[in-house]
């Protein structure tokens, strides 16, 4: 039979545990220290942004050359292309961005 140990309630909590009660589990920390604009110079971002520029840039010389229901045309366009391919870019980006 085991014999029972009695303890005061001071000593209980002034007296160091002889084990720990949990062991203590591995974590898995991130770091975002790589994290750099530098990474933002992917080609595929690069390509993407010079398209876009591209015709904004063909639509001020259409307006410039006096065409504008051309320019209008490519502004219609424009109002759909350029959100779609903002969000479009950023999801690639953290898609492929290794954290």
């Amino acid at each position: 039979m085991r014999k029972t140990h009695y303890m005061t309630f001071r000593n209980f909590f002034h007296k160091p545990s002889f084990k720990p009660s949990t062991k203590p589990r591995p974590f898995t920390t991130y770091s975002f220290v790589p994290f750099s604009p530098v990474a933002m110079l992917d080609p595929t971002i690069l390509t993407i942004g010079g398209i876009v520029l591209g015709i904004a840039f063909i639509e001020q010389i259409l307006n410039r050359w006096g065409v504008i229901d051309l320019a209008d045309q490519f502004e219609k366009v424009m109002r759909f292309i350029l959100p779609v391919t903002f969000y479009g870019a950023l999801f690639y980006f953290f898609a492929t961005f290794m954290f």
